[in-house]
């Protein structure tokens, strides 16, 4: 893997799954029913939200569905000073959790449309990154958390086994200074499944919530659904891990590579899969609950989001709580 010169790579995005767009209408619509949400977001569509979501990732493009929810904007790869997003990972994860839906007529609006977002680079484009960029980055988001009103941090980000372990405990201990600074830290499961004790190493703690891949009784005959490779928890943790699931196969999401020609978008949706599309569907569900109940801590809202999860019916170490539930969540 490639990383910033001189400086170890320690992450990537995980992989993912990308498609012709076919059956149009069905995927992110199917979420919504899926987890309780159609109908609500709708209802807080374009106000302040009153909380914004940090994200480190690829980056961000100036999509059309994301273009008035950017706040504010930091390169640690390449130090350019506009948004953008050279990888597209970035911007689909964006886009599930608040994209507008303006270019498909809400069609396929994200979870929490008109929550603003705090987008650090951390990751090249071809998806790496290193510990130092991405350390770099969690600190400018708990510096930036009152003056954006962050309350959500997004890091849809694979993290591999770390030979150094005083160099994994620092980025562990950096994401629980961001827990303890008042926000919500939702990271990825990652891929490494379907063995137990395969989560990504920041998933493990108890100062994040992690996701892992679950699309319930969709896809159930489909070879590739993430549900067969999100990470899972170990039977010996004393910690219910992960935290949670949500679908995260075949999302439909905005595409960095959307553009206009002739008067007219092309390319203006993608899909792909995997736990860093399930990983943005909770930090909208907790945008939307955040934006009702803002005098709510971290303890608070972590445990209202696990107890008003769906059981699955699956092991704890594959489901956590069971599947995010807004409806429940906005009860």
């Amino acid at each position: 893997m490639k990383g910033t010169k001189n400086k170890k790579t320690f992450c990537k995005v995980p992989a993912y799954h990308d498609s012709d767009i076919k059956k149009t209408g069905r995927f992110m619509f199917r979420v919504r029913q899926q987890i309780g949400c159609e109908g609500i977001n709708r209802l807080v569509s374009g106000q302040n939200m009153g909380c914004s979501i940090g994200v480190l990732d690829t980056g961000v493009a100036p999509h059309p569905d994301l273009a008035t929810n950017i706040l504010a904007f930091k390169d640690f790869v390449n130090q350019r000073q506009q948004a953008y997003d050279d990888s597209g990972h970035g911007t689909h994860v964006c886009g599930i959790a608040c994209g507008n839906g303006t270019l498909s007529n809400g069609r396929y609006r994200g979870i929490a449309p008109g929550t603003k977002l705090v987008v650090g680079k951390v990751l090249d484009h071809e998806g790496n990154g290193n510990i130092e960029n991405m350390i770099e980055g969690i600190k400018w988001i708990i510096e930036k958390r009152k003056a954006y009103q962050i309350r959500i941090l997004n890091v849809s980000i694979g993290v591999g086994e770390i030979q150094d372990k005083t160099r994994q405990e620092s980025l562990i201990k950096w994401l629980g200074n961001a827990w303890d600074a008042g926000i919500l830290v939702v990271c990825a499961a990652g891929h490494r499944g379907p063995e137990q004790d395969t989560l990504s190493p920041i998933g493990r703690g108890a100062r994040v919530i992690t996701v892992g891949c679950h699309d319930g009784e969709y896809f159930k005959d489909k070879p590739g659904r993430c549900e067969t490779y999100s990470g899972r928890g170990s039977i010996r943790s004393s910690l219910r891990k992960p935290d949670l699931v949500a679908p995260g196969t075949e999302i439909m999401s905005c595409n960095a590579a959307c553009t206009r020609r002739k008067g007219r978008y092309i390319n203006a949706y993608i899909k792909k899969s995997g736990t860093s599309m399930a990983t943005p569907i909770v930090s909208g569900a907790l945008a939307l609950y955040l934006s009702a109940h803002l005098e709510c801590d971290n303890d608070m809202a972590r445990k209202r989001l696990l107890y008003s999860a769906t059981d699955l019916g699956e092991p704890w170490y594959k489901q956590g709580y069971g599947m995010v539930n807004i409806g429940r969540l906005m009860e």
